[in-house]
C-alpha cells in the first residue's frame, strides 16, 4: 500500500480503497471489543442475580431444581441415548443375520451340485479320476 504514493506523491485508486477498507476494519474491531465487554458485563450480572436468587430458594424449590430439573433430565437423556444405541446395534445385527441366511439350503445345495460337476469335469479332462 502507498508505495506508489511515496514515489510520486499521489494516491492510486487501489491505495484509496485499501485505506477505506482498513478504516472499516478498525471500526469493526473497536465494535467487537465493545460488544465483548458488554457480554462479559451481562454474564457477570446474570451470575450475580443467580447467586442472589439461590439465597432465597426454599428447600422444596432446591429439591425441585436438583431432582426434577437436573437429575431427571440427565437420566432421561441418558436412557434415551442408551435405547437408541441398543436399537442401532440390534438393527445392525438383524441386517447381518438376514444377509448371512439370505440363501436357502436348497439353493446352496443346487449351487454345490453345479460346482461339483464343473470340478469333476475339469479333473477328468486333466486325467484325474474322482470318486
Amino acid at each position: 500500500m502507498c508505495r506508489n504514493a511515496l514515489k510520486n506523491g499521489q494516491w492510486t485508486i487501489e491505495d484509496k480503497e485499501e485505506v477505506k477498507l482498513l478504516k472499516v476494519y478498525l471500526k469493526l474491531t473497536e465494535q467487537e471489543v465493545e460488544v465483548g465487554k458488554k457480554i462479559k458485563d451481562a454474564q457477570a450480572a446474570l451470575e450475580k442475580h443467580a447467586l442472589n436468587k439461590y439465597k432465597t430458594l426454599t428447600e422444596t424449590e432446591i429439591k425441585t431444581l436438583l431432582v426434577e430439573d437436573k437429575w431427571m433430565a440427565t437420566l432421561e437423556r441418558d436412557v434415551k441415548t442408551e435405547m437408541e444405541r441398543i436399537s442401532h446395534r440390534l438393527t445392525g445385527r438383524i441386517k447381518e443375520l438376514a444377509e448371512r441366511y439370505e440363501a436357502t439350503l436348497p439353493s446352496l445345495s443346487n449351487e454345490v451340485d453345479v460346482l461339483e460337476k464343473k470340478v469333476s469335469s475339469h479333473l477328468k479332462s486333466m486325467g484325474f479320476v474322482w470318486k
